[in-house]
């Protein structure tokens, strides 16, 4: 049994982005003090998080209790080791991404800022939330707290598109969330709880063997989040948001919260045991291979630049299933450690495609012919995250991907390490050709006046976080303090679930 240790650090973590939106909201005529507040909050609930680091490697977890909800299920919030790490990734890129939005938005002088900032700060109140849940019953609340304040961003911009877009989010995910809810309440009638237990709280004894592949696949359709195919379109639809709310849906809150769910059903609900003797790790693992293929060629056929990145995100949640499924040391490593790792070099993919537009008006990748020798620093940045994303060594993304593959090993299934390699290869294929082209293809730009503006580097607002995170992507993969945290924070959520 984890020793729990008894604090309110949680609760105010969580405060920041909660007080942070009523305070937006009433300081919406001073866009100074209305993004001092996102700015304070976001850096807040980072530096409030971080003392939560010793006492999770100590080996208890930190919690608070709050009320009851019904017999057996209390509001918890609990942080372990693996809910810790996606704590950290939100609240650290959250930080990141505020201030590329002052540039963005003030750049572009986008509209409705105050309704931009206020949501931003409730998606990840949910996203946050969605780490520190020690039940099913508060992941929910969370959960849905997340699709509901994001989709304002998503239809952001009330063109026609931008709105069906929004529409299309609504259908997708709400309706997930009727499936969660309902594999929720089945749990909790299977054994009267809800607690995220290391190893899983269901047994053969709390229902029949097709009764729990029927709730697994509740789960796994309550988990749209983590787009996997066939129930991906929400994804690139919601491409039409502007580029800071594209990184928060791709990098740091909704999908990531979709494949954090996904893993702590796997490990903490049903647990690896229960999982092989259903035989549902091999389902899982195939359902993202599937998608991790077919979502790469999806990828190759897409010019505009922020939809082809979605569906290179579609394929890298899969990563994460796949890992999951495996249900092998290694594996259950790589699909956790992918989490942050993939956060880091995806967000600043978009936030290059962001800073692109905002120079350069570009928005396709026909367009990127030479915009590398124009802007050189969010090329550069951009050529570090497809690497990142490839799987290329000195990348935080090999040691992600080589972990997958050692787990493919140890469950002896060369087909899923086959499977593997071709994805990888395929992230060559679409993102390579946008790198080489940026910097060897077409010919000098034109000066200023001959028909074109001057395309040059974006504003220091967007430049900064953009290759703080290129810079991270390259720094976790080598030997230093933070990613001794990162991957102590793994080997102690995979050795509790009995994987090693």
């Amino acid at each position: 049994m984890i020793e729990a240790v008894r604090s309110i650090q949680p609760l105010l973590a969580l405060s920041c982005p909660a007080l942070a939106s009523i305070f937006i909201v009433l300081s919406g005529r001073r866009p100074n003090l209305r993004e001092s507040w996102t700015l304070l909050a976001s850096l807040g609930q980072f530096l409030l998080i971080l003392p939560l680091i010793p006492a999770v490697l100590g080996g208890g977890c930190v919690e608070w209790r709050f009320f009851t909800v019904f017999p057996g299920v209390d509001f918890l919030l609990r942080i372990d080791a693996f809910g810790l790490l996606f704590a950290l990734t939100s609240s650290f890129l959250w930080i990141l991404v505020s201030v590329y939005s002052i540039g963005y938005l003030r750049t572009l002088e986008e509209h409705a800022q105050t309704r931009y900032y206020c949501c931003f700060s409730l998606a990840i109140l949910g996203a946050v939330g969605v780490a520190f849940s020690g039940n099913l019953v508060t992941f929910y609340i969370f959960y849905e707290l997340l699709t509901i304040s994001t989709y304002p961003l998503v239809s952001h911009e009330q063109t026609p598109e931008a709105l069906f877009a929004g529409r299309k989010y609504l259908v997708y995910l709400l309706s997930a969330g009727c499936f969660l809810l309902a594999a929720v309440a089945w749990t909790y009638s299977m054994v009267g709880g809800t607690d995220f237990v290391p190893g899983g709280i269901l047994t053969t004894s709390a229902a029949s063997r097709s009764a729990l592949v029927v709730l697994f696949f509740l789960f796994l359709l309550g988990f749209m989040k983590a787009a996997y195919m066939p129930f991906h379109a929400w994804l690139p639809s919601a491409m039409v948001a502007p580029s800071p709310v594209s990184a928060l849906l791709h990098a740091v809150a909704v999908v990531k919260a979709g494949v954090f769910g996904v893993v702590r059903t796997v490990g903490y609900v049903f647990g690896p045991t229960l999982m092989q003797d259903l035989g549902l790790g091999t389902t899982l693992s195939v359902i993202a291979a599937f998608t991790m293929i077919l979502a790469s060629l999806f990828a190759i056929a897409q010019d505009n630049l922020k939809r082809r990145l979605a569906y290179s995100t579609i394929s890298q949640l899969a990563y994460i299933l796949f890992g999951a499924g495996l249900l092998t040391s290694s594996g259950m490593k790589g699909a956790m450690i992918h989490i942050p790792f993939h956060g880091l070099m995806k967000i600043t993919l978009f936030l290059c495609a962001g800073s692109i537009l905002v120079a350069s008006g570009k928005k396709n990748v026909s367009e990127m012919e030479g915009i590398g020798r124009s802007m050189p620093i969010t090329m550069g940045a951009f050529a570090v995250g497809a690497l990142g994303m490839s799987g290329v060594p000195l990348t935080a993304g090999f040691i992600s991907k080589w972990s997958l593959g050692l787990g493919t090993v140890e469950a002896g299934q060369l087909g899923l390490l086959a499977v593997l390699l071709i994805s990888s290869l395929l992230d060559v294929v679409y993102l390579f050709p946008i790198v080489h082209a940026a910097f060897f293809g077409g010919s000098n730009p034109p000066p200023a006046g001959i028909g074109r503006r001057a395309v040059r580097e974006a504003p220091w607002t967007l430049t900064l976080p953009l290759t703080m995170t290129a810079a991270l992507s390259v720094l976790l993969y080598f030997p230093n303090p933070v990613s001794e945290i990162i991957h102590r924070l793994v080997g102690m959520a995979v050795s509790r679930l009995g994987l090693g």
